[in-house]
């Protein structure tokens, strides 16, 4: 018989099917028992004889076939899409066995440390929950791709590998290339700018590399960004832009993962008007507000992103804020100082929540004033020839920006800490197994 996969089975009520996946859970009731089966589409109860489950385990792969049936009015189950409905098994055949697990898998959620759960990551990325999260991811990337396709951008897609390190610094991986030197990007920065004369409107799902000895609850060694860059455009109209692509891609993964919102308990995204404050303005709304003095300070502190985010919320029902115009010599020699006070830059951070998730600026784009920031922060020319060619032979004015995609799925799941969000984390501590085990 055809497998029918199980949410198909609510359309089957009273028909023999076969399905086919995972037990998740079994509970033995005397001379009869359930089992929860999952496959990619859902969940559904089956019901068995105590003679049909045999050995059956959890995260055994099965085959069962038998009767669907309409689950009695007092059993019925809201919280999933098959809740009115069991299978009531008539074959069960076991496809591959599963070892005796390390954990309990069966419970709402599953409660490990973080390194037990990275440790069993090809496991405990089946936990219901688990998936959940990165769901809501995929839905972010399909969100972002949609809003910034309709910006008619082009999508690209760069090297990983680069001749040079995008920003100057330290925080580089390097690699023996054919014994040369290269490095592993710390952004898709460089590539994307050369490719506005080419398509003038691009974006990109790209992964950088940061080389930062430290563990925190916010970084990855390894992280997926999503960049957007555009040209012919002045600095207001990025501003537009980029809280245009935000408020498309959330408001997609609000509408599309409304399940999973309400598994994680999640308040409805405020998606008031977002206001804009340049960092000094914004300082100093928290040193009126909130009694902090750090207005000379060249970035927000963390709860100065709490705060400001609070007040964005009270003030304007927002649950964004973009912060501008940082100091110049804290931002990277592709970023355009502003003309009306050099000290400080054409730059912005949009901060969701108390955290900010994304980075951008006006760029530099002409080709003397460039060669001169390079040579400004002690870098080499000869190391950026094919990126400066790109400006050399006629740049328009352009900008863009960048999120980060398992940071801003981290803090709209309310997660504690960024390598849940994460299928497989990088970190100075970790490359898939700890690699204290390998000394």
């Amino acid at each position: 018989m055809p497998r029918t996969l199980i949410l198909e089975c609510n359309n089957k009520v009273g028909e023999t099917v076969t399905v086919s996946g995972w037990v998740h859970v079994r509970r033995d009731h005397g001379k009869i028992g359930f089992l929860d089966v999952y496959d990619r589409t859902g969940t559904i109860q089956v019901f068995c004889t105590g003679d049909k489950l045999g050995d059956i385990r959890p995260q055994d792969v099965v085959e069962i076939s038998g009767i669907v049936a309409q689950r009695p009015e007092k059993l019925i189950n809201p919280n999933i899409p098959t809740g009115k409905i069991e299978l009531q098994a008539e074959t069960v055949k076991g496809i591959s066995k599963a070892h005796e697990l390390p954990f309990d898998m069966g419970g709402k959620d599953l409660d490990l440390q973080l390194p037990t759960l990275l440790d069993f990551r090809s496991l405990t990325l089946r936990h219901p929950k688990v998936k959940s999260i990165f769901k809501v991811q995929a839905a972010l990337m399909e969100g972002f791709r949609k809003a910034a396709t309709e910006l008619d951008c082009v999508e690209i897609f760069v090297p990983t590998i680069a001749a040079s390190s995008t920003e100057g610094g330290a925080e580089v991986f390097k690699v023996d290339y054919y014994g040369h030197k290269a490095f592993m990007t710390q952004s898709p920065q460089l590539y994307k700018q050369m490719l506005i004369p080419v398509y003038e409107r691009v974006f990109t799902i790209a992964h950088a590399y940061r080389a930062e000895p430290s563990v925190t609850t916010r970084h990855l060694s390894e992280s997926i960004q999503l960049d957007c860059e555009f040209g012919f455009v002045d600095f207001n109209e990025l501003l537009d832009l980029l809280e245009e692509v935000a408020v498309k891609m959330l408001k997609h993964v609000e509408e599309k993962c409304e399940e999973i919102f309400k598994e994680f308990n999640l308040e409805k995204i405020h998606f008031g008007e977002i206001p804009r404050f340049t960092l000094r303005e914004a300082q100093e709304i928290i040193f009126k507000e909130f009694g902090r003095d750090n207005r000379k300070e060249k970035d927000l502190t963390p709860q100065d992103e709490i705060d400001i985010c609070k007040y964005a919320l009270e003030k304007f029902d927002s649950d964004f804020v973009t912060i501008t115009k940082f100091p110049a010599i804290a931002k990277p020699f592709y970023t355009m100082p502003d003309p009306e006070n050099p000290e400080y830059s054409l730059s912005y951070d949009l901060l969701f929540r108390g955290v900010e998730v994304l980075s951008g600026s006006q760029r530099v784009s002409d080709y003397e004033q460039l060669v001169e920031a390079i040579k400004s922060r002690g870098l080499d020319t000869k190391s950026f020839e094919m990126y400066l060619q790109a400006f050399k032979y006629g740049m328009p004015p352009e900008g863009g920006f960048s999120f980060g995609l398992e940071r801003l799925t981290m803090h709209i799941l309310n997660l504690a800490n960024v390598r849940q969000a994460s299928l497989f984390p990088r970190d100075m501590e970790r490359v898939d197994v700890r690699l204290s085990t390998l000394k």
